[in-house]
């Protein structure tokens, strides 16, 4: 049951009880200090009697003055008559009271949505937003009351998270920028050892195993700088057609392609996106790379850019529940591939995707593989390829 469904149940309930003990309580003293007549004089008609056209309603009678009343006048009970007029009195508040009580839980209900509305603010804020979207904010107005107070405690809590993220963000890219620098240096270094004329053969085997550690390090650290540069938003937009992206893309990667015998799939239309180029085309590479690397020879990589992007592959067997997962930084299956990759592709996908507004989402590829889909705006008027 919802809480307006429940305040308005309780108001109602409130109601109902303040209703019936007022009506107790007027029941009780009508009949504690209520006068009690002798008799009431009752005629079907107006007599006509020594007293003119005077008809007495209330007076106390004697037997002897009863007897002497006209023969169409009766004399009721001063008791019986309070009974009456009681359960007159009885009757139609009870009947008001119902009347009222269909009234409260119509104002009951209205009286709650008002109450609850800035908690529906509350809410709806939350659902918006995302440890990439931390702007948004209630900034409720209105008296210092209980709910304004947890707004305004709302909106504080997040200008800390906003605080914190950002610094957390800096702090990753500041600290990329100042491994690339000594990185660079080793990765010199090793050249020149490698490349000296008295090199030993164990000298070069190292020297190589080396470089390509540093060159997985290089590329860790440029995924790292390339996430933390989409975690902050895009600070320049312009238009892009993504299927010249995506062209251009597959054609860098057509010597990969042949290296693991892999062939491309491409059907692409016009598509116009409102974003960072730079941003898109690592995208898309990303997405291609992953496609090729955990594919086996003789695979295909598909790319289809209609209403969405969708790039799947033809490599071993994905785990249903193994998916999620793999949008997580550093996350990667290891029995898929024999090739170590740094474990930031999908989450420089989905991190791009997001900030463009849109939404990457994957599933397992039927008979093995893995099937991306990047849903990105489109801008301007679709036109055919």
């Amino acid at each position: 049951m919802k809480l307006r469904t429940r305040l308005t149940a309780w108001y109602a309930g409130v109601f109902l009880i303040a209703g019936v003990a007022l009506i107790g309580l007027n029941y009780w003293l009508l009949e504690r200090f209520a006068p009690v007549d002798a008799g009431i004089a009752v005629s079907r008609a107006i007599p006509t009697t020594e007293l003119g056209e005077v008809y007495p309603t209330y007076s106390d009678f004697t037997a002897v003055e009863a007897a002497q009343l006209p023969g169409d006048t009766l004399v009721v009970s001063g008791a019986e008559a309070k009974a009456e007029v009681m359960s007159t009195v009885l009757w139609g508040s009870v009947i008001a009271l119902l009347v009222a009580a269909v009234f409260a839980v119509w104002l009951g209900w209205v009286v709650a949505g008002r109450v609850l509305e800035p908690l529906h603010s509350i809410t709806s804020t939350a659902h918006r937003l995302e440890a990439e979207r931390l702007d948004q904010r209630i900034e409720l107005d209105g008296p210092p009351d209980e709910l304004k107070e947890l707004a305004d405690t709302f909106d504080g809590m997040l200008d800390r998270l906003a605080s914190s993220f950002d610094s957390q963000k800096r702090f990753v890219a500041n600290a990329s920028h100042e491994l690339r620098t000594p990185l660079a240096v080793q990765r010199t270094l090793i050249e020149v050892a490698v490349g000296a004329p008295d090199a030993t053969e164990d000298m070069r085997r190292l020297g190589a195993h080396l470089l390509d550690t540093n060159e997985r390090s290089e590329k860790l650290i440029d995924g790292l700088l390339l996430l933390a540069r989409s975690d902050r938003g895009l600070a320049t937009r312009e238009l892009v057609w993504l299927d010249e992206v995506v062209e251009d893309e597959v054609e860098s990667c057509r010597a990969l392609a042949s290296e693991k015998k892999v062939t491309f799939e491409v059907r692409t239309r016009r598509y116009l996106v409102d974003g960072d180029p730079v941003l898109l085309a690592q995208l898309v590479g990303n997405l291609l790379r992953n496609a090729l690397l955990y594919n086996k020879p003789g695979g295909t990589v598909t790319v289809e850019l209609d209403q969405e992007l969708i790039v799947s592959n033809t490599g071993p067997t994905v785990p249903a529940q193994a998916v999620p997962g793999l949008f997580e930084p550093f996350r990667r299956l290891r029995d898929r591939t024999g090739t170590a990759g740094s474990g930031l592709g999908l989450s420089i996908v989905q991190s791009v995707t997001r900030a463009h507004q849109g939404s990457a989402k994957a599933r397992p590829n039927g008979g093995g593989g893995l099937v991306v889909q990047v849903n990105l705006p489109e801008t301007g008027v679709r036109q055919a390829s």
